[in-house]
């Protein structure tokens, strides 16, 4: 139990999903604490459909605060809000949509310890205290670490592949990470899995080609930043939110 603390009258918001899944699933997700590493355009929309169905507990684990370049896809990412910590931010979106939830924020690169001159404040976060870990990161190493540490904690978690460069949302689709095809990160994670004796992992990935690799107006600090558009990283989060939902209820 995550020791979300239902008070009267906050519950009747959860009516039509009680409707769906009744009131002992429901409890379930009452109950739940949810890890989400990256809450940027896929982690945002896996945050705000948890938050929606019921889920009391939430950590929420970014570094980054809201940019310009994050508007046209990022469910927490306003004029308003630029410059802000997403932390921070999605926090105070989590308790206008239920003030009952309990909300752990950390504003910190998740990395590999051996990863020298970032604060990766992995050892602060005890995985074996949530119900389920949601990586929606974007750097292997951190995607990688997430997954062993939940992995080692007998955790249930889910890792998100690459929702960029994508124009067709109908083509995400969970999976085994090695039942996977098409999608490059996705490719290079079946190889560092296999690497490091992961025998299974819970992936949404998208089957669709590239759309594009880049264009000179995404180069972002000398860095190419993949293309994006505001449908398929949300509908990548919502599909993770779903799943998780689903698995918590059994």
């Amino acid at each position: 139990m995550f020791f979300c603390a239902i008070v009267e009258g906050v519950e009747d918001q959860f009516s039509r999903t009680r409707l769906l899944l009744g009131q002992e699933k429901l409890q379930k997700l009452f109950d739940a604490g949810v890890a989400v590493f990256g809450v940027g355009g896929v982690g945002g929309y896996v945050v705000e459909a948890l938050a929606r169905s019921g889920v009391g507990g939430f950590l929420l684990v970014d570094k980054d605060t809201v940019g310009l370049t994050n508007i046209n896809r990022q469910i927490i990412a306003t004029h308003k809000t630029l410059g802000r910590p997403k932390v921070q931010v999605m926090k105070e979106r989590i308790l206008d949509i239920n003030p009952a939830a309990l909300v752990e924020t950390r504003q910190i690169f998740f990395l590999p310890q051996k990863s020298a001159g970032y604060d990766c404040g992995q050892e602060s976060i005890d995985f074996s205290k949530y119900s389920y870990i949601v990586d929606a990161v974007d750097t292997v190493s951190a995607k990688l670490e997430i997954i062993e540490r939940a992995k080692k904690c007998g955790v249930p978690v889910i890792s998100a592949m690459g929702a960029g460069n994508k124009l067709d949302p109908t083509q995400f689709k969970v999976a085994d990470i090695y039942q996977t095809s098409v999608c490059p990160l996705a490719r290079v994670m079946r190889r560092e899995c296999k690497k490091r004796g992961i025998k299974d992992l819970k992936v949404v990935y998208s089957t669709e080609e590239p759309a594009r690799q880049f264009c000179a107006d995404n180069v972002v600090d000398k860095k190419i930043a993949p293309a994006s558009a505001a449908f398929c990283p949300s509908v990548a989060g919502l599909i993770i939110a779903s799943q998780v939902v689903k698995d918590l209820t059994v």
